[in-house]
């Protein structure tokens, strides 16, 4: 039997496995607050599913529960925050208001993410900084799971790349993809279902393409578009690995020595204030924003988000409904981080 909750309810108990699996409020809050937001919008990949993947890390001892985030500020267009082996969600919210004055000040910053673990979607982050009036980009790399087009082996992460545009009075313009084909959460729901994959998204360890769920895991999934998408993924290597003074995609495997906890290392988030860029050309930046989205809308295409967004409206009538399964993880998971 399938059981409904409001979106405060299961943040609640959310919040109470991760409390009683020993992470401090700071760390907690903020991770039931992503994870509900993935349930919300009826992006499975990133609800309850998440939780035991965060609950494996910590008893790893991959992820400091009660981790301190440092924010490191010298006034300059960087803003950097030390996430002290914790999560990544609880260092993004020491930094975003600073990251958000420093960019309407200057007209674009950089917030810097260092010695996370980052389990999550990037559009929780874009839309924080759309909601503050700012266009906002994110990315980081993840573990070895991908392998550049050409290639047969892992070498690369499955790299997320998020962009959000502020809309006035609407629901902002937001994007946020995996640089491989699918996101690995995808290929894991896919095995969990006993669901066969579609053609093109994995090679075995052979480099072999297969349809195997579990083949795909131990082997290597594909980037998207082929070259096009390796190189994205390679530009985030560099930018929100290398570039950060983090880890790349390569290294957090080996830091970590497995796939079946969450990946640790860095973030990048670049945002814009849309009213510096555009300070004495002519036009307001926003409604010819507007006029460009509605003629995409008008021809008929559906702008990225959307179902996210409709999702959520629906969430707010009805709340959030999970399997049997679903909730009787919960409780399991509730009982075992008590004991634990």
């Amino acid at each position: 039997m399938t059981q409904t909750f409001t979106t405060d309810a299961l943040a609640a108990i959310t919040r109470e496995i991760f409390m009683r699996a020993g992470l401090t409020a700071q760390q907690a809050d903020p991770v039931a607050e992503v994870i509900v937001a993935g349930e919300r919008d009826n992006c499975k990949s990133h609800g309850v599913y998440r939780i035991e993947g965060c609950l494996r890390t910590l008893a790893a001892g991959k992820v400091s529960p009660d981790a301190q985030p440092k924010l490191i500020d010298d006034g300059s267009g960087v803003v950097r925050v030390d996430a002290d082996a914790g999560f990544s969600p609880a260092a993004f919210a020491l930094g975003a208001p600073v990251l958000a004055e420093r960019a309407e000040k200057l007209g674009v910053a950089a917030l810097v993410i260092n010695n996370c673990t980052h389990f999550s979607a990037l559009w929780p982050e874009i839309e924080t900084l759309t909601g503050m009036g700012l266009a906002a980009m994110a990315m980081c790399p993840s573990y070895s799971s991908v392998a550049p087009a050409g290639g047969t082996a892992p070498l690369l992460g499955t790299n997320p790349f998020a962009f959000g545009w502020p809309r006035p009075g609407a629901a902002p313009y937001v994007f946020d993809f995996a640089t491989s084909v699918v996101a690995r959460g995808e290929i894991e729901l896919h095995r969990q279902a006993g669901k066969p994959l579609p053609e093109g998204w994995a090679v075995d360890r052979d480099g072999k393409p297969t349809t195997d769920p579990q083949a795909a895991l131990d082997g290597a999934m594909l980037p998207f578009g082929g070259h096009k998408g390796s190189a994205i993924s390679t530009m985030i290597e560099l930018l929100a690995g290398a570039m950060i003074g983090d880890l790349t995609s390569d290294e957090a495997l080996e830091y970590l020595g497995s796939t079946a906890i969450l990946p640790h290392h860095g973030e990048l988030i670049l945002a814009f204030s849309p009213r510096r860029f555009a300070a004495g050309r002519p036009g307001d930046p926003f409604a010819r924003a507007e006029a460009l989205l509605d003629a995409i809308a008008g021809q008929g295409a559906r702008l990225p988000s959307q179902r996210r967004f409709a999702a959520r409206e629906k969430t707010a009538r009805d709340g959030i409904t999970l399997t049997t399964e679903e909730v009787a993880m919960l409780e399991r998971l509730r009982q075992g981080a008590s004991k634990g």
